[in-house]
């Protein structure tokens, strides 16, 4: 067949310019997209983002404190925040709201730093608080707290490297000269590309007391000084030595931080006013309303948050009689109230992200302060050097003050001015130019006199700087020196104490659940009814579905556990406390939904298997019977599952739990029944056991149906009684096949 031609005049429906893209499509191999592409953005997370540096701070922190500094907030008024945000975009180029969250995170309103940096005034939220928002950087000012003078001392001393900004305007130091080891004191968390830093912070103080123990002696045990860490919102750090010790020595371990409270007798009111530094007043107020919403805590009748200015509060109103103890030792199992804290002390340390204990963070610190120090020391030493260059060329001159000024006054062009004081003096071009730009009203022997005394000072003190920069001991001297000047110019209380782990009384899960009679109901299609006594004898007729009708009824206590057997060779434990008290008039809760059965998975029985003690009987459509001890199902675990349950090799008729040996009847759908003593069992160790021969059965034939003898419709229980296993069975008479309505099990 001919195509039909196109006419000329008709358009595209694709767009040349997109046509032409489809057509030059490149493949790219994926591990070049990552090289290219990827690799330099995750880097860029890592080391210019997320994770700390030695000095303690992340590049933005960074950026927005040595603004300040430039800004003469160290020493000068506050300014509103809105200046610094937009000084410090020079520097960080992420964008005001960024650079003011920040801003707030480093404040001592927020109260998220131990030893805060910026001197705030105004609403700056508060770290304990989710829903108390900071207010707008245009109407809070700050300043540089006092401490930061310990982050920039002597840096313009060319102690630490300078870098050009974002668009090389302007330069930015590399690090802060922090003159204590601030990376242990600031509380530091960031997420990074396939990497993260959970930093705790420590007490100032005892910081720099362990270091300054530590260059004493490096086999010095830190733990002495450095007990635990030390958080801004105070409460209680549960305090186990060998996790410590762990989080020392690799950096990596978590500890439990739990709320302060107190019991005020008069009101009834149990008062929180210190919580874990990782939660939020709010988190714990919708914790604890969930709890009582689910009926789980039914000891309190209000709570408020009522933290005002003078600090955080939450204020929980009990019922009558209640033991505020055991329900505080509840509320710190099941919310917030007792948290946990997670360590990662991943530091950036040349640029390379390393997990470090604490040894080897001080060790590196130390290291790292050392070299500021010499290069402060090497930076004076230059500056004496040089002034004591000049001097000495000003000496020369003393003698002959006269002949410098005919030098200078016979010169004819001033371009030969310092040449000419060169050769007259026999001195170099520096001291020539140091002698040319004395000033007239100074070209006398008092001022020459006395600049040309302060050359000894200076030999001096070039001699004791040459001698500190060979010598490590001195220079750790320095360190330490400053370091004990800021334990006594910045005395820091410890907020956070200490409860050691064997003093916590940890509570009994099931002493908190209560205890009561119920009786539970459940039918034939699998759903559940757990009704107290009360509601039983209120309640009318039990309510099921169509064609749905009573299965297994017994009575239990709200405490007890639950085993429910399926047709899937599975067994499912559960507690009865995590269902709600039911009633008669509703159909009760879908056992496979609830325990998410498998799809088809139906239930067969339900048991309560109270100690564990007694024993269970699968009976089989084959006529074999296994019997197994109910220890075989009681895991250590809260395993809410267990596969395997009985064997699969024959359908499962019945399943009967026994406390004792009783007679069993047991019908086929021959017409044939027998009556054995469970005594004539033994007990197999394997679950999945298909068992012993209980019933010789004809093919074609099966069993049918299993129940207690005393609750079967055989009167004559003589005639079918079986001494030995396996039988046939005899033939049922007549009044043997009364029918009746019964449960399948008995407890």
């Amino acid at each position: 067949m001919s195509k039909k031609k196109q006419p000329e005049n008709k358009k595209s429906s694709v767009n040349p310019a997109v046509e032409g893209l489809h057509a030059e499509v490149l493949e790219q191999p994926i591990t070049e997209t990552l090289e290219v592409n990827y690799m330099p953005y995750a880097m860029s997370v890592i080391v210019s983002r997320a994770i700390p540096e030695i000095d303690g701070f992340k590049p933005s922190h960074r950026k927005l404190l040595y603004t300040m500094y430039k800004m003469n907030l160290l020493n000068g008024a506050r300014t509103k925040s809105a200046n610094i945000v937009g000084q410090t975009m020079r520097l960080n180029p992420h964008g005001d709201a960024a650079i003011y969250e920040t801003m707030v995170r480093l404040s001592k309103g927020c109260e998220a730093l131990l030893t805060p940096f910026v001197d705030s005034k105004g609403n700056f939220g508060k770290t304990y608080s989710r829903d108390m928002s900071y207010a707008a950087s245009r109407y809070t000012e700050a300043k540089l707290s006092d401490i930061c003078t310990e982050l920039f001392r002597d840096i313009d001393k060319d102690t630490v490297d300078f870098t050009d900004n974002y668009d090389g305007s302007t330069k930015e130091p590399t690090l802060l000269p922090t003159t204590y080891p601030n990376v242990l004191v600031s509380a530091n968390m960031g997420i990074a590309v396939g990497m993260a830093s959970q930093i705790c912070g420590f007490n100032l103080n005892e910081v720099c007391e362990t270091t300054i123990n530590y260059l004493k002696d490096p086999s010095y045990d830190i733990m002495q000084t450095l007990t635990a860490p030390d958080f801004p919102t105070g409460g209680e750090l549960i305090y186990d030595r060998s996790e410590m010790e762990e989080i020392y020595r690799t950096g990596r371990g978590g500890f439990k931080v739990r709320a302060k409270w107190r019991y005020l007798r008069d009101e009834n009111i149990i008062e929180i006013y210190e919580i874990p530094y990782t939660t939020t007043v709010e988190a714990i107020m919708d914790k604890v309303a969930e709890l009582v919403k689910l009926g789980k805590i039914k000891e309190i009748s209000d709570m408020r948050d009522e933290t005002d200015l003078g600090g955080l509060k939450v204020a929980i109103d009990l019922k009558r009689g209640i033991d505020p103890d055991k329900l505080m030792q509840k509320l710190m199992r099941m919310t917030p109230l007792c948290d946990s804290f997670s360590c990662n002390f991943n530091i950036l340390i040349a640029g390379n992200p390393r997990v470090m204990g604490v040894h080897d963070v001080l060790d590196e610190w130390t290291a790292w302060r050392t070299e500021c120090v010499r290069r402060r020391v090497f930076f004076d030493l230059a500056k004496k050097r040089d002034k004591l260059h000049l001097l000495n060329g000003l000496k020369k001159i003393l003698l002959d003050i006269d002949k410098a000024i005919a030098i200078i006054r016979n010169t004819e062009l001033e371009a030969e001015v310092v040449p000419n004081l060169m050769i007259g003096f026999g001195i170099d071009r520096i001291q020539a130019e140091f002698v040319a730009e004395i000033r007239l009203r100074n070209i006398n022997k008092e001022y020459i006199f006395k600049r040309v005394e302060e050359t000894a000072q200076l030999e001096k003190d070039i001699a004791d700087l040459e001698d500190i920069l060979n010598s490590s001991r001195r220079v750790k001297k320095i360190i330490i020196d400053e370091l004990t000047e800021i334990i006594k110019k910045y005395p820091t209380p410890r907020k956070t104490a200490l409860v050691y782990s064997h003093e916590v009384e940890e509570p009994d899960a099931e002493d908190e659940i209560e205890d009561y009679p119920v009786t539970l109901f459940l039918s034939r299609e699998g759903y559940f009814k757990k009704i107290t006594p009360l509601s039983l004898r209120m309640g009318g007729e039990q309510k099921y579905k169509e064609n749905d009708g009573p299965f297994q009824e017994f009575e239990a206590a709200n405490r007890d556990e639950l085993l429910i057997f399926t047709d899937k060779q599975q067994v499912y434990k559960v507690r009865l406390s995590d269902f709600e008290d039911s009633k008669a008039s509703v159909l009760g809760v879908y056992l496979p939904t609830h325990l998410e059965m498998d799809e088809g998975e139906t239930v067969l029985c339900m048991i309560n298997p109270g100690d564990y003690s007694p024993h269970i009987l699968f009976f089989f459509e084959n006529g074999k019977v296994a019997r197994l001890e109910l220890s075989a199902y009681a895991t250590k675990t809260n395993r809410k599952r267990l596969t395997g349950a009985y064997s699969d090799k024959s359908p499962v008729v019945a399943i009967l739990p026994i406390a004792e040996d009783k007679e069993v009847a047991v019908l086929s759908t021959e017409g044939r029944a027998m009556v054995f003593s469970t005594a004539l069992l033994t007990p197999k160790t394997s679950r999945t056991t298909i068992g012993v021969s209980l019933m010789n059965l004809k093919p074609k034939f099966k069993v049918e149906k299993v129940l207690f003898a005393e609750k079967s419709p055989i009167k004559n229980t003589a005639r079918y009684r079986a001494r030995t296993i396996p039988v046939a069975g005899a033939i049922l008479r007549e009044e043997d096949r009364e029918e009746k309505q019964m449960s399948l099990i008995d407890e």
